[in-house]
């Protein structure tokens, strides 16, 4: 990156971060559940399905047909006068038919209900990653800015040693060049913290020009029961297996209805006929004859949506296990990674660092000594931060899986 875009990518920075607005988890995941575009299309989702109850319980509207016409006779002895025909059919809900045909519809609400669940969680899953995705990158910038202000002085020590010539031009040229080096690292994380916040906007639903600064920390996680006892936490409240279960049974209830309609649906008509000289009523019922349509492709789409549907609770289970065993798994190894620096890697790395530098101005040891030492302690300093994130990104997927934001109280 060139100096002049450093410096604007710089200013832009510590622009918006002197006019941003601070933002909390909670007030993240409230903004959410307030503005996302994905929930409110759940609960149009849940209302076309409410309203579909209402179109399975109405009953089939009436047909009514009336002639009117005048007769006017042509032979001795046929009378002369008005003509009056009407017909009144009501097509016959059986309770065969509209039985099933309501629960398929019932059973619909209910899987837009579990899809509503389903949609929150991933939105305030997507907030919590996209959250402390930009903590992340915030300390990733605080720690190369660290690194480079400890470079950077251990630049200048060194240009002053070798202006009064207690140093060799080398030296200077190789803390040059590790200052380069942790510029660059500088700038990538500031270039990561920006898309992250990003991200963060796009989680919450917040508007394009609308500047951020997550404020938080990570809290130590409670303990976690034991996998097997997660997997059956999960299988018994993830909403999207539910939602699942209950395709299956809407698509069962589906093929009822289906396979009622192969039954001929009846209709009751009356008739009225009023004659020049006389008036005739007429009481009839009316029925299809399944002669050439018995119905066999919706039967036969009807079993195979209920073999889909079956499909797919089985698959979302190995899904779920899967995702579960995984994050799981993240979480154990980010953790054992956590205890294993701070059990002792990241003191003595910044124990080398002071060695190191002492041991230099007491000339016993070199620049590249130190500089070493330095790039060590950057490292082990980064492992943890992200170890802490990792896990956390872990737990995040985990909580997601337990569904704790449908069942804790805010």
């Amino acid at each position: 990156m060139k100096p002049l875009a450093r410096a604007a990518a710089l200013a832009t920075l510590v622009v918006g971060a002197c006019f941003a607005d601070r933002l909390t988890l909670d007030q993240a995941l409230e903004l959410a559940d307030r503005h996302h575009p994905r929930l409110r299309e759940a609960d149009a989702e849940r209302a076309i399905t409410a309203s579909a109850i209402e179109t399975a319980r109405a009953y089939p509207n009436p047909i009514f047909d009336t002639t009117l016409a005048r007769q006017n006779a042509r032979m001795a002895g046929v009378p002369t006068g008005g003509y009056q025909y009407y017909i009144f059919t009501q097509p016959l809900d059986l309770p065969s038919v509209r039985r099933p045909r309501i629960q398929t519809a019932e059973l619909g609400w209910e899987s837009s209900q579990l899809a509503q669940q389903e949609t929150r969680l991933a939105v305030r899953t997507s907030v919590r990653h996209s959250f402390y995705e930009s903590l992340r990158w915030r300390s990733t910038v605080d720690l190369a800015r660290q690194s480079l202000e400890l470079i950077e002085e251990l630049r200048r020590r060194i240009g002053v040693q070798v202006d009064v010539g207690e140093a060799g031009r080398l030296e200077l040229i190789r803390a040059e060049a590790e200052v380069a080096t942790a510029r660059s690292v500088v700038n990538r994380a500031q270039l990561e913290y920006v898309t992250a916040i990003s991200r963060l906007r796009a989680a919450i639903g917040a508007s394009h020009d609308s500047v951020l600064e997550p404020v938080g920390k990570i809290q130590d996680p409670p303990p976690l029961p034991p996998l097997a006892t997660l997997l059956q936490e999960v299988s018994k409240q993830y909403p999207s297996l539910a939602q699942a279960q209950t395709e299956v049974r809407r698509a069962e209830s589906h093929l009822q209805t289906e396979l009622a309609l192969r039954k001929p649906q009846p209709s009751v008509r009356f008739e009225f006929e009023q004659l020049p000289d006389s008036t005739l009523y007429r009481f009839a019922v009316a029925a299809p004859i399944p002669l050439w349509n018995r119905r066999k492709g919706p039967i036969g789409e009807a079993r195979a949506t209920v073999q889909r549907a079956e499909a797919t609770v089985d698959r979302r289970l190995i899904e779920i296990r899967a995702a579960l065993e995984n994050a799981y798994g993240r979480y154990q190894i980010a953790g054992q990674q956590i205890d294993a620096l701070q059990g002792g890697v990241l003191r003595e790395a910044e124990e080398a660092v002071r060695s190191s530098q002492v041991a230099y101005q007491l000339g016993e040891r070199g620049i590249v000594d130190v500089l070493d030492a330095q790039r060590v302690l950057r490292t082990v300093r980064l492992d943890f931060l992200n170890a802490q994130y990792d896990r956390q990104s872990a737990l995040n997927d985990i909580r997601h899986l337990r569904a704790l934001d449908l069942t804790e109280t805010p």
